[in-house]
């Protein structure tokens, strides 16, 4: 692990002090006070990250020096703290490393969630709603929103497709790694012979853009009006009401049908279409910055099969990080902290390693 000079710690330090001293005159105006504010709620955490590392040093300093010139009651005890120091610092030193990371801008944005029904008819949609189920389970537990955008539903139950916005906080950093290829084994309901079937969905999880962040010319937009088709209330067939834009230079196409206004409908397909225009430009960001390396977690690219969820063994596996869990009906019931949480903790490890490289 790349060690933190003790330079850059007081550097640290001291930019939180002079940002403390600059809050505290009461001077600042408005907008600029709310700047200052911010760089200090997310220097603070490291601020104190750094200090305790500093702490530590310090310590082991007075530490080394009385086990090799104190007494021998003195040495043996010195040495016994040291021993317990060291481990102190190497977490304190991975804490502010982790600390010091660049922080993915878009982690405490809400998200765009989709799910596709993949290869495998009417098993593979009931799999899509039950991943949907699944994500809504998990959005209460974490006290979030769920907003239902647009569904396309199956005869058989499920969703050929799902489209949902989520909100709260830190929304995105928890759901960015369950992009991809979801894979289930199971007996379906329909199948006399009790033999297992394979099937397959598609999840995108994408940060929801703000009008600022994507600008969208009217003239690369072809919007097209017509009445809306298919399962969804008596209004469905009686108003011109539904929406698609078709993004020209890029050919992304946005149809929006489940509200009964026109205008409502345009509004949440602009949503979803700033949405997708602005992941396209982050993917474009990250994979100049990044090269040719790939997250150990996952490139996220929505062809890449993540996990098999196996019902006759009660077992969810993901491939990205190797870990099989035999929890698969509390997995189902939106317990995915213990996956989230080992897959961001192989994040922090592959950006620390790369520290290093």
């Amino acid at each position: 692990m790349t060690t933190i000079s003790p330079e850059r710690i007081a550097q640290i330090e001291a930019r939180r002090d002079e940002l403390s001293a600059m809050m505290a005159t009461g001077d600042l105006p408005g907008d600029r006070f709310v700047a200052v504010s911010k760089e200090y709620a997310e220097l603070e955490p490291v601020a104190e990250a750094a200090g305790q590392v500093r702490r530590l040093r310090a310590e082991a300093e007075s530490l080394r020096f009385m086990a090799e010139d104190g007494d021998d009651e003195l040495r043996a005890l010195a040495a016994e703290e040291l021993h317990e120091n060291r481990a102190a610092l190497e977490q304190a030193e991975r804490r502010l490393a982790l600390a010091l990371l660049p922080r993915d801008a878009a982690d405490e944005r809400a998200a765009m969630l989709e799910i596709r029904a993949g290869t495998g008819g009417d098993e593979a949609a009931l799999f899509a709603g039950d991943l949907f189920r699944m994500y809504q389970r998990y959005a209460e537990r974490q006290g979030w929103r769920v907003e239902l955008h647009s569904a396309s539903a199956s005869e058989a139950g499920g969703f050929k497709e799902v489209v949902a916005s989520v909100a709260g906080q830190g929304v995105f950093a928890k759901l960015k790694f369950e992009s991809g290829v979801h894979r289930v084994q199971r007996v379906p309901v329909t199948e006399a012979g009790g033999r297992i079937h394979t099937s397959a969905a598609t999840v995108a999880v994408l940060p929801e853009a703000e009008e600022v962040d994507v600008q969208i010319e009217d003239k690369d937009l072809r919007v097209d009006i017509y009445r809306s088709s298919g399962a969804g209330g008596q209004h469905v067939n009686t108003t011109d009401s539904a929406v698609r834009i078709t993004h020209i230079p890029t050919g992304i196409v946005v149809i929006q049908q489940d509200e009964r206004s026109q205008h409502k409908n345009r509004a949440k397909a602009m949503k979803v279409l700033r949405t997708r225009l602005y992941e396209a430009e982050r993917e474009r960001l990250q994979s100049e910055r990044a090269g040719a390396r790939r997250s150990m977690v996952g490139s996220g690219d929505r062809s890449e099969r993540i996990r098999t969820y196996n019902f006759p063994q009660g077992r969810v596996t993901d491939h990205r990080i190797n870990l099989t869990l035999h929890r698969l009906p509390e997995i189902l019931e939106g317990e995915l902290d213990e996956l989230v949480g080992a897959l961001s903790a192989e994040d922090e490890a592959e950006r620390l390693a790369s520290l290093d490289s």
